[in-house]
């Protein structure tokens, strides 16, 4: 048996997992779990990234003797280093409102189709871009919040090649930092180092980090695909049908891996975007809001007095008539932290649609709202990539949501395979693993110990397409920020 420390990064909590590679699986074991809330302070969205830091050591000191450590992040998002190497500012959160003004500013130097063509990347006010466009700290050098970890961990600077890949500053052509591209923005590129290729090791842990986890100091580090979304699908149980994605968690990113990008208009159009994969493919996907709503709601009802669990609030869904109300959950209103239940009451009353009252409705609105979004994404993947898409696996945190994935399959009239739920905490060992020589290199090798470390629970379709159908086309068409 191997040991492996997978550190997992989300937009609400971290974790640390110990995963144990045995012969041809690898089973996970939480050792730390974590909260991660932005806080707003004098008009400015920042991360604790300090608070992150002690939770992943305490994590790591309830490990083991691991062979490696790995960590994976949700994307965009930076901290700025000074020239003495130490953090010079908090991270600010993607969800900060510096974003859509740096976009247009953006947008006036460089057009969303030169950008989209350019880099893949399909311009959103959060993207890494925009943020370092309305930087006014000063600072060295930047790394993406996985990167910033690793520097903490090793004191190596890296810059890995899945979550670079989000930045909007990648040539999709060369896979290296647009020049060309940062000088017509005004970004200076010597915040950024070289691109680091997934997998690549870094190197041993610091001594301090031994002193503060008793890990040993032979424990490498490792540029896993650290970019979540990148980890999960690297985790993805495929056995050869032609099945999209969806890595469903506090967003939900679904999508197909590919050799070669679309970067069309009509897939900029429908939101489309282009990141790197594992092994260098691409993973041609769009970004639906996801649980985000859900959250939000329990986090709204909670504080407002109500005590919601969340099994009881998806049986009482379950039993909600179908498809009463319908949100789109790509509207801009529903990107911020805050009252959901109102937001989505407001937007059923303005759209002439019953008004969710209760718990149950409310959740019930968000996830036939959310099963309708996978819906719409499939089918456009369909039709701009030219490839059926005969299965769906969902993966992440909502491959644990029964109601989600069975009115998943029912609004695609697809079927749904559910799990890994921990798949990017898999994904990021799995990589791991390669890097180390303990799996053999390529995606087949890797699939092949995610088939057999978590088997997918099966949902089909049940009853008529038509009211799928209907809801639909009540559905508001996305916008696009």
């Amino acid at each position: 048996m191997t040991l492996l420390a997978a550190v997992d990064l989300g937009a609400t909590s971290g974790r640390v997992m110990a995963a144990h590679l045995r012969g041809d699986r690898i089973d996970l074991t939480e050792t730390a779990r974590f909260p991660n809330r932005s806080v707003n302070v004098r008009g400015r969205r920042y991360w604790d990234v300090l608070g992150l830091w002690s939770g992943i050591l305490e994590g790591l000191r309830a490990v083991g003797d691991a062979a490696a450590i790995g960590v994976d992040s949700w994307a965009v998002d930076y901290g700025l280093i000074g020239h003495d190497g130490h953090l010079a500012a908090n991270p600010v959160s993607y969800r900060d409102a510096r974003g859509p003004a740096a976009k247009a500013r953006v947008l006036e130097q460089v057009s969303a189709a030169d950008l989209f063509t350019a880099t893949g990347i399909q311009p959103q006010p959060f993207n890494t871009v925009f943020q370092l466009a309305a930087e006014t700290t000063s600072a060295h050098q930047a790394l993406l919040i996985p990167d910033l970890i690793g520097y903490w961990l090793s004191g190596v600077r890296a810059w890995e090649a899945t979550n670079a890949s989000t930045t909007g500053l990648l040539d999709l052509a060369t896979g290296d930092w647009s020049a060309a591209l940062a000088g017509r923005i005004g970004i200076d590129l010597g915040l950024l180092g070289p691109v680091t290729p997934t997998g690549t090791v870094l190197g041993p842990v610091l001594p301090e980090v031994v002193e503060a986890t008793g890990l040993a100091a032979s424990t490498k580090v490792v540029a896993t695909a650290s970019h979540d979304t990148a980890a999960a699908v690297a985790a993805v149980p495929y056995e050869g049908e032609r099945a999209a994605y969806i890595s469903c968690g506090t967003w939900s990113l679904v999508g197909v891996e590919r050799d070669t990008p679309i970067t069309s208009a009509a897939a900029l159009e429908a939101g489309f975007t282009n990141e790197r994969g594992a092994d260098g493919a691409i993973r041609f996907l769009r970004n639906v809001a996801g649980l985000w709503l859900l959250n939000e709601s329990v986090n709204a009802w909670r504080t407002q007095g109500l005590e919601v669990g969340l099994a009881d609030l998806l049986a009482e869904a379950a039993r909600v008539d179908r498809l009463r109300s319908v949100v789109d959950p790509d509207d801009a209103r529903f990107a911020d932290p805050g009252d959901m239940p109102a937001r989505l009451r407001a937007y059923c009353a303005e759209t002439g649609q019953p008004v969710p009252q209760t718990p149950a409705e409310v959740a019930a609105c968000v996830l036939d709202s959310l099963a309708l979004a996978h819906r719409r994404a499939v089918d456009a993947l369909e039709s701009l990539t030219g490839d059926p898409v005969e299965a769906i696996h969902i993966v992440g945190g909502g491959a644990n949501n029964a109601l989600l994935c069975q009115l998943t399959a029912d609004a695609t009239g697809r079927t749904v395979l559910a799990g890994p739920d921990e798949a990017t905490a898999l994904g990021n060992a799995l990589v791991q693993a390669q890097a180390l020589g303990l799996i053999a290199p390529g995606a087949p090798a890797r699939r092949a110990v995610a088939r057999a470390s978590a088997r997918p629970r099966r949902y089909e379709p049940r009853g008529p397409e038509t009211p799928w159908g209907s809801a639909a086309a009540r559905l508001q068409p996305a916008r696009v920020a």
